[in-house]
């Protein structure tokens, strides 16, 4: 629970720090002494977004400090997943920075917001007058019922097959769409395909071809070249190979005479049969060089082929054109496995399908057994907040398709007077009233819970007299056995319940306004009792009511 709290430099709070104890405790002072600030302090403990506009005039940053008791809370696994270190006692810590910057902390530990927000959650709730409107949401409304049936294993199992069921769903329905958007296109794959296929294509061919078109477009040029050369290396009067022939026999005649003419024979005897080699190669290839045409305009025809084709499908090589072509057959193997597959996923999608129900209807079925309880309890406690005649009951209807929460609608029906007809109860109720259902709706989640604090912000608006007193019981009630209530409150009746009373007012000074909170001793308490009973000149009848007040519930 709520042990301290400091706040330096937010909003018109220079510095406060205040300790706060187990039980009720009430909160009074003037509107607009900063009752409102405190709450939105411990609201950016609680993860909510921060304004660089709440840092006070002329200060660089703001802290707000908060430590709790965690003792006995379960909350030891939070600790452990978050790799921070338990203790007894927490700390939570929120800064901000002039520059925009937040930093959140928890045991001095800086993480995100959603851990701070997630552990607060199992510290702390605050319920200002905006959350009456809760009751007209079914969530809000099934939560009650899942708390009290204690739904919370049930509902992470269904879920799980819930969103296992929405994901195969969104595959079926994708596959679906997919499959008919395939076979929209299956007659122009197909129709591609066969062209080409048809033109039987393989790969390098490309290549190969247009080196064949440049041969055959140049093949006069090219057996002129090579006749050229052939003679060259072998004409009978001049040729290279002859002359060397000739120079071979020289060489060899000085063998005996001459020793080193020997090196020089093999060295020229060597480069002699490469040459003639080449030149026999040369010969050959002049004899296989002949101008085609009719072969040439083969050559060109199939490339134009080819090269229409590239430029179809936007690409540059045989090679590619063949990748199409196994992309286009893979494309229609899909468009034939479709539907089998489609078959596949939706007896997958059937059986997960059941599963949903099959949680649905456990769901269900604790949740109209809480339903009965709810009723009972909440009629009992509305009957002792002073509506006599009160009738409650909870409408619980089977949805057509799951949702997040299950198969279940829920509306709150509500009467308050014995002929009245039962009605959605934001429709009916009046501002009291449901201000009275609020709490009592509280005070049942609050036994069903391990909720350390509950901060009530004016639930008692459009209150008072025997009334106010009624609901103050309630939230002392809620209070005790190690919990810790806080309610901000207007009214003397509730005040004078508290085991402890503090006290928000605003203190001038010559330049500036500050927002402080003190706790008040008993003589305090009468004083600021009676200022709350008679405005604000304090009389002696007041005084003795205040006390009288006081006294009556033990302060």
């Amino acid at each position: 629970m709520l042990r301290s709290l400091y706040i330096q430099n937010y909003a018109l709070i220079q510095e406060l720090d205040i300790n706060f104890e187990s039980g009720f405790s009430v909160i009074t002072g003037e509107t607009g002494a900063g009752k409102s600030i405190i709450l939105g302090a411990v609201g950016l403990l609680l993860g909510q977004r921060a304004d660089v506009k709440s840092i006070r005039i002329g200060a660089k940053k703001c802290v707000i400090e908060a430590h709790f008791n965690i003792v006995d809370y379960g909350l030891q696994p939070f600790f452990e997943e978050y790799e921070l270190d338990y203790a007894d006692e927490c700390i939570f810590r929120r800064e901000l920075l002039i520059s925009g910057k937040s930093r959140a902390f928890i045991n001095d530990t800086p993480v995100g917001l959603s851990a701070m927000k997630e552990l607060g959650e199992h510290l702390i709730d605050i319920h200002s007058q905006h959350q009456n409107l809760l009751l007209n949401k079914e969530g809000f409304q099934l939560n009650v019922l899942d708390i009290l049936a204690r739904n919370n294993e049930t509902l992470d199992v269904y879920r799980q097959e819930f969103n296992r069921w929405k994901k195969t769903k969104k595959e079926l329905s994708e596959l679906i769409a997919k499959a008919e958007k395939s076979r929209a296109d299956e007659d122009y794959i197909r129709f591609q395909l066969q062209q080409l296929e048809e033109a039987k294509l393989v790969e390098g061919e490309q290549v190969e071809l247009e080196q064949e078109s440049d041969t055959l477009s140049h093949s006069e040029e090219i057996k002129a070249g090579l006749y050229k050369t052939s003679q060259i290396f072998a004409s009978e009067e001049g040729g290279v190979i002859p002359l060397l022939k000739d120079c071979l026999s020289t060489l060899s005649d000085l063998k005996d005479v001459y020793k080193p003419s020997e090196t020089l024979y093999n060295r020229l005897e060597s480069s002699w049969i490469e040459l003639r080699d080449i030149a026999d190669e040369i010969s050959s290839d002049d004899d296989s060089v002949e101008f085609n045409p009719q072969r040439l305009e083969e050559v060109n025809n199939r490339l134009n082929l080819i090269y229409s084709l590239e430029q179809k499908h936007h690409v540059n090589t045989d090679t590619a054109l063949i990748g199409i072509v196994k992309d286009f057959r893979a494309k229609l193997e899909d468009i034939v496995s479709y539907e089998d597959r489609i078959e596949e996923l939706k007896i997958r999608n059937e059986a997960i399908y059941n599963k949903v129900k099959e949680q649905a209807d456990i769901l269900t079925k604790s949740r109209k057994i809480a339903a009965v309880e709810v009723e009972k309890a909440l009629s009992t406690r509305l009957v002792s907040l002073g509506m006599p005649n009160v009738r409650f009951r909870v409408a619980l209807e089977r949805k057509e398709e799951p949702g997040l929460l299950g198969m279940d609608a829920v509306i709150f029906l509500f009467s308050a007077n014995k002929n009245g007809v039962l009605q959605n109860i934001t429709s009916v109720a009046s501002g009291g009233e449901i201000a009275r259902v609020m709490l009592a709706v509280k005070a049942l989640v609050a036994r069903a819970t391990h909720l350390p604090t509950i901060i009530f912000d004016e639930i008692d608006t459009g209150v008072s007299g025997s009334i106010a007193d009624r609901m103050a019981e309630t939230m002392e009630e809620i209070g005790g056995k190690d919990r810790q209530v806080i309610s901000i409150t207007h009214l003397p009746q509730i005040a004078a319940y508290g085991r402890v009373h503090y006290v928000v007012y605003k203190k001038d000074s010559d330049t500036e306004t500050n927002s402080h909170i003190r706790r008040l001793t008993r003589d305090e308490r009468i004083e600021e009792i009676a200022h709350m009973l008679s405005g604000t000149k304090i009389t002696e009848a007041a005084l003795d009511n205040a006390k009288s007040l006081l006294a009556s519930h033990g302060n």
